[in-house]
């Protein structure tokens, strides 16, 4: 189609190492064959922890899709912005307050904002991914009319700051990920009166994954994988205390093997294997070869890392706080939730000493994926979308 459409997002790029940040890259590339014009803006950063301007090109195109970046204007001050969302969680705070925590936290790209102003009848549709960051906040309202969001909201206690009001009230639609991020969505807002549509992601497999090749690589045998960001708000910490707990209390040889950016201090011991940031190649052979994929994340609206493990039959455990990764275990009966240390280790226990019963949960879970992720659905849902508007 002759038309131009243009994704909204903090960061882009191939080095960008972030769960929303690559579903809006592959969705984009995904709208290639139908739309002749697909534009992401976006801003210079990597980090976002310090919002620092790390690319130096205005424009590029990353796999067909035409990139706009744009400067940060000032980095994060960690220290100030954490004391300041202290204050703001305690609530009773004013627009202007929140206004302010939203600056501190940044990304801060003004002449984004401005380019979306000025470029507002170039563009058959905006689409925005992530609900909490500046771009999307001071945007949405910019081009409402022609505005899909997918907000990428899970419960945390900033979804319930007033000044998102306009992300969920103001667009012509919403796109979500999964039922339970509607469900949160609509109780926290009622904007039951928006139009919407569950949209989610693709799971792209590459053509061989080799599970042998990365252990023979890594020089690793058994093994629990995370992979993702490493830091606190993933609980990444409490992963690594559990982890340590369980070889205190479990006389076996299993490793735990990080891949991944970090941002907190990993103990440096033989069991743990920080790998770092990782090509796909060697994600995935790393899924395959694991004997469980954990994700210790409160806070998902998806999660693709544990899709795409359903997708190659890797046992997959997942914090049961977090309604939409429970979901995903409910509804493919595939899969295991924890609420504590202690079924955290029954869980891992009983994957590694009941191999026929979790492969047939395995099955479940790569056949839940098949039915519910698939890229041509999830490209005619969007593509409706854009045309009525």
């Amino acid at each position: 189609m002759n038309k131009k459409i243009c994704f909204v997002v903090q960061r882009y790029g191939l080095e960008v190492n972030g769960g929303a940040e690559l579903h809006c890259r592959k969705l984009a590339e995904h709208m290639l064959p139908y739309y002749n014009n697909v534009h992401v803006l976006t801003t210079k950063a990597i980090d976002y922890i310090t919002w620092k301007n790390e690319y130096e090109c205005d424009e590029e195109i990353i796999h067909g899709v035409y990139v706009h970046r744009f400067s940060v204007r000032h980095q994060r001050n960690k220290a100030q912005f954490d004391a300041y969302s202290n204050r703001v969680l305690l609530g009773h705070t004013t627009h202007k307050e929140e206004r302010q925590w939203i600056e501190k936290q940044g990304p801060v790209v003004p002449e984004l904002i401005d380019y979306l102003i000025k470029n507002k009848y170039e563009y058959s549709a905006f689409i925005f991914f992530t609900y909490l960051y500046y771009p999307t906040v001071l945007g949405v309202k910019e081009v409402k009319e022609r505005a899909i969001v997918i907000p990428t909201a899970h419960d945390e206690p900033f979804l319930k700051l007033k000044i998102f009001e306009n992300v969920f009230k103001l667009p012509r639609f919403i796109f979500y990920n999964t039922d339970e991020e509607r469900n949160l969505v609509q109780r926290i807002f009622h904007n039951e009166s928006i139009p919407y549509e569950l949209g989610g992601i693709g799971i792209d497999l590459p053509k061989i994954i080799d599970g042998e090749r990365f252990k023979a690589k890594y020089n690793i045998n058994k093994f629990i994988l995370y992979v993702g960001r490493i830091d606190e708000s993933k609980n990444c910490h409490i992963l690594i205390d559990y982890f340590l707990e369980y070889k205190k209390r479990n006389c076996n040889d299993i490793k735990l093997v990080l891949m991944g950016k970090s941002a907190i201090k990993i103990p440096k011991i033989d069991d743990i294997i920080d790998l770092g940031f990782v090509d796909e190649n060697d994600k995935f052979d790393g899924i395959a070869a694991a004997e469980l994929l954990v994700l210790p994340s409160e806070y998902e609206s998806m999660s693709m890392v544990v899709l795409e493990a359903m997708s190659v039959s890797t046992p997959v455990i997942v914090n049961g706080l977090c309604e939409v990764l429970k979901g995903h275990c409910i509804k493919s009966n595939g899969a295991f939730y924890y609420r504590n240390y202690f079924e955290f280790e029954g869980e891992i226990n009983y994957i590694i000493n009941n191999v026929n019963k979790v492969n047939v949960m395995c099955e479940n879970a790569k056949k839940y994926v098949e039915e519910n992720f698939r890229w041509n659905i999830i490209e005619e849902k969007l593509c409706r979308l854009i045309e009525m508007i």
